[in-house]
């Protein structure tokens, strides 16, 4: 009955290499599944996407400075008949009758050039501008959280690919146990109650691993979903500690200065302060010039050919227009209002985030130490009542209570190792520095500024940089 240690230390080697063990040959390593996802999550591949779109706000604005030109046309058809009157002599009138059709055709251009609105067009371009920065704090925060989820579903497949391993070792040595006792009981040694104990460790065994074989299932699934790829071989994970801060008010200073929601919340401040200015330009004069030139045949009979240049200054001040423009700069106001408190909130929330994560990092450096030192005590323990139910100081189901005490301090000791290294990225998250540029991943980098750049002075076209 109690020849089954080696299938325990069995487990025990799965376990460890599980864990941290040799790396396998051509094994999957963390850093590169945060690459997959990185470079290609279709979420983040969308969010990236917004952004471009975001920055064809600033050319938008921009074309407020820039001169409205319109080329038009005109042909057609028209038949006139007319009767002029003029003075002759006082005691004589002279009538004058005009028949006939012309075919009228005119040609112009017209150039629209604003010279002041109020600032609208500066405040518009700012307001632009911190979009695009919002934009690009939101793209970070997607891409830690992409990141985050990665390394998360990376732990969580090595910690349950490990679990099943325990369960599937302990349902052998389980199978053995009651080999051994209907061995014992059929030559007098036990009572049936020592198998019945037996064959219920078992059941339970194996419904353990059919549970721990269906999670594993469903964590390969969201493995595939968030990398992109089915998961083989990988290589154990690894802590994130060396790029975090030292202590807990250095981590949450930091996520204060560099948390993209922080951030984020900030260049809202910004937009909602000009979007203020831009409705009180609405208030002020507006001053454009006009130039224009047209050159025309065949208007009227009389006139074959005509041209006309102008050049025009015009200026307009708002007096009063239903009070639509104040109530728009009362709204603006309260919105900058909230936005201010929304910043609040959100350092508020990123305060509380890094201080959870910094003492789920902490415990979890405890409950690692703390479920070696049990799976340690539960193999002692296990091997001595084993050799205490030899001597039959022990009975059946004392060796199967110390085997499943085993078991679990095995899989707490997977999990909390889980539980460690998914803390770690979860604060260097909390921070802000959760990016392929401080992991030191082998991948190039999105940098939204080259297509910012690429847009933001185009006076024409329709193809994007990209070519679409």
């Amino acid at each position: 009955m109690y020849g089954v240690k080696v299938f325990t230390t069995a487990s025990a080697v799965v376990l460890l290499m599980a864990l941290g063990g040799p790396m396998p040959a051509l094994a999957d390593t963390i850093e590169a599944a945060l690459v997959r996802a990185y470079q290609n999550n279709p979420q983040l591949n969308a969010q990236r996407a917004q952004v471009r779109s975001t920055d064809e706000n600033v050319p938008q604005a921009l074309s407020g400075y820039r001169p409205k030109v319109a080329l038009t046309a005109s042909a057609g058809y028209q038949y006139t008949d007319e009767l002029l009157t003029s003075g002759g002599d006082a005691n004589r009138l002279v009538r004058t009758e005009l028949h006939g059709t012309n075919p009228p055709r005119s040609v112009g251009i017209t150039a629209t050039q604003t010279l002041f609105n109020g600032n609208q067009t500066a405040n518009k371009t700012r307001a632009a501008e911190s979009q695009v920065s919002g934009s690009r704090e939101a793209l970070r925060v997607l891409e830690q959280t992409v990141l985050l989820n990665a390394a998360t579903i990376y732990m969580d497949y090595l910690r349950d690919s490990a679990i099943v391993e325990v369960q599937r070792s302990n349902t052998r040595v389980l199978e053995q146990t009651l080999k051994q006792t209907r061995d014992r009981f059929n030559v007098g040694e036990v009572t049936r109650t020592d198998v019945a104990q037996s064959e219920a460790s078992l059941a339970a065994g194996r419904t353990q691993q059919l549970t721990a074989e269906s999670n594993l299932t469903t964590t390969r699934s969201n493995f595939r979903r968030i990398i992109g790829n089915e998961p083989a071989s990988l290589a154990p994970g690894s802590p994130v500690d060396r790029f975090l801060p030292g202590t807990l008010p250095a981590a949450v200073e930091l996520s204060l200065i560099e948390n993209p929601n922080v951030t984020a919340a900030m260049f809202g401040i910004d937009v909602n302060y000009l979007q203020v200015k831009i409705n009180e330009g609405a208030l002020l004069p507006t001053v454009s010039l006009q130039a224009s030139a047209t050159e025309a045949y065949e208007q009227q009979l009389t006139i074959q050919k005509s041209f006309t240049a102008a050049a025009v200054v015009q200026a307009s001040v708002p007096i009063y227009q239903g009070g639509a423009e104040y109530s728009l700069i009362r709204q603006s106001k309260e919105n900058l209002q909230q936005q201010r408190l929304n910043l609040e909130t959100t350092r508020d929330q990123t305060r509380a985030n890094t201080v959870t994560a910094w003492g789920q990092l902490t415990a979890g450096k405890a409950q690692v130490a703390s479920a070696q030192s049990q799976v340690q005590a539960s193999e002692i323990a296990l091997n001595g009542v084993r050799e205490e139910a030899k001597a039959g100081q022990r009975t059946t189901l004392d060796v199967l209570n110390a085997q499943q005490a085993l078991v679990n301090a095995r899989v707490a000791l997977v999990t909390a190792q889980h539980d460690r290294v998914v803390a770690s990225y979860a604060v260097l998250s909390s921070i802000g520095r959760l990016s392929p540029q401080v992991l030191g991943l082998s991948t190039p980098t999105y940098d939204p500024s080259v297509h910012y750049q690429q847009v933001r002075d185009a006076w024409v076209g329709v193809r994007t940089p990209d070519g679409h």
